[in-house]
């Protein structure tokens, strides 16, 4: 006969007279082979979920910085248009200085969606806490 993770019974899936029937150290082997099982799949779940928040995380980050490169041409353009209200009376720097707005007000917008989209709370892993919360009530109920 075969000799298997859980002992000479069979595989996990065998009916309840089989478990019965086996010793307590097969039983126990049993037990720690699918708590390895419960933690491995917990970590690769733990990891998805990091891997992804990590790509939000690095999503929001280039949105804020293209944001605010954006800001900072709009900036150069205003101050352009600072230079050329100085410089004539009243027609070129208007025109530069409209334009330095539209481009500081697509980039106030571009950093605001990149700010939010650095919120701490988008970056948990809840289904993984929610997943170990489940693994934590089914180790610790209490039998009938």
């Amino acid at each position: 006969m075969a000799t298997t993770p859980y002992g000479p019974s069979g595989p996990p899936a065998a009916a309840n007279g089989d478990r019965e029937s086996q010793s307590a150290f097969g039983l126990l082997r049993r037990l720690t082979d699918e708590l390895s099982t419960l933690l491995r799949q917990e970590l690769a779940l733990a990891a998805a979920e990091i891997s992804r928040s990590m790509r939000v995380l690095l999503s929001g980050a280039a949105s804020v910085a293209a944001g605010g490169a954006v800001l900072f041409t709009g900036f150069l353009a205003m101050l352009a248009a600072a230079v050329l209200g100085l410089a004539t009376v009243l027609q070129p720097w208007l025109a530069a200085l409209l334009i330095g707005a539209a481009v500081a007000i697509i980039g106030i917008i571009l950093v605001v969606m990149g700010v939010r989209s650095l919120d701490p709370s988008t970056l948990k892993p809840s289904r993984t806490a929610e997943s170990l919360r489940r693994d934590k009530d089914v180790i610790t109920r209490r039998q009938p």
